[in-house]
C-alpha cells in the first residue's frame, strides 16, 4: 500500500507561501513548497481539504487563512453534507475546510483531523484502475464519480475535473502545470492526468 508522506506545492515565493501555511493551516511538514515558474493558470485540478471536527473550527482556520492573505472562494455555510467554506490561498492553491456536524459540540479550535488531496481527473474509473495497478487500496468507490484510496497520512480522493471545480467555486478551465507533486512511499510515476508522483525521502 503506497502512503503519501506530503504534497510538495510549486510557488513563486516558497519563504512566503510557507508563511501563509504555517499562519493559516500549520501543517507541519505534510504540505511543503518549492520555488517553479512553470506556467499555469485557471483551476490546476486540485484542491487540497482540511477536515475538522466542528463548525465553529471551520470557521476559525477560514478566518485564519483570510487573515494570512487568502481570499474567500464559498464564505463557511451548511450544506447537505455538513459545513464548510473554500478559500484560495495567495499562490493560488485552493484549499476547503470542512466537518461532517452541522452543530458545535465545544469551543473553535485549529485542530484538523484529516488532510485531503482532492485530484480532478478526466475519467475517474480509469484513473482508479490505474492507481490499484500500482498497489493503493482504495477505501471508498461510488462509482464514476467518487474513489477515495488508503494513503496513510494524507488520504488521496479522485473526482471528475468539472465536479471538483465546481465544488471550489471556480471555473474548470485552466492550462499549463498542475504546480504539484505527491511525495510517496512508492517510485516515481505521472497518472493519466499528469499529476507527478515522488518518492518521499526515507
Amino acid at each position: 500500500m503506497a502512503s503519501i508522506e506530503f504534497v510538495t506545492i510549486e510557488v513563486a515565493d516558497p519563504t512566503a507561501a510557507d508563511r501563509f501555511h504555517k499562519a493559516a493551516f500549520g501543517l507541519g511538514d505534510r504540505v511543503r513548497t518549492r520555488a517553479s515558474e512553470a506556467p499555469t493558470s485557471g483551476f490546476r485540478g486540485f484542491t487540497m481539504s482540511l477536515i475538522v471536527a466542528q463548525p465553529a473550527t471551520v470557521d476559525a482556520i477560514v478566518d485564519a487563512a483570510q487573515e494570512a492573505g487568502a481570499t474567500a472562494l464559498k464564505p463557511p455555510a451548511k450544506s447537505l453534507w455538513g459545513y464548510g467554506g473554500v478559500v484560495r490561498a495567495p499562490d493560488g492553491t485552493i484549499w476547503t475546510v470542512a466537518s461532517s456536524a452541522k452543530k458545535d459540540t465545544g469551543p473553535a479550535t485549529r485542530e484538523i483531523d484529516d488532510v485531503v488531496l482532492q485530484l480532478g481527473v478526466a475519467d475517474v474509473a480509469a484513473s482508479k484502475r490505474f492507481y490499484v495497478d500500482r498497489g493503493i487500496d482504495v477505501a471508498r468507490s461510488y462509482g464514476r464519480r467518487y474513489v477515495e484510496f488508503a494513503t496513510g497520512p494524507i488520504k488521496l480522493t479522485l473526482y471528475k475535473h468539472r465536479a471538483l471545480a465546481k465544488v471550489a467555486g471556480v471555473a474548470p478551465d485552466g492550462t499549463g502545470a498542475h504546480r504539484l507533486a505527491i511525495g510517496a512511499d512508492t517510485d516515481p510515476f505521472t497518472d493519466p492526468d499528469g499529476f507527478a508522483w515522488e518518492t518521499a525521502p526515507r
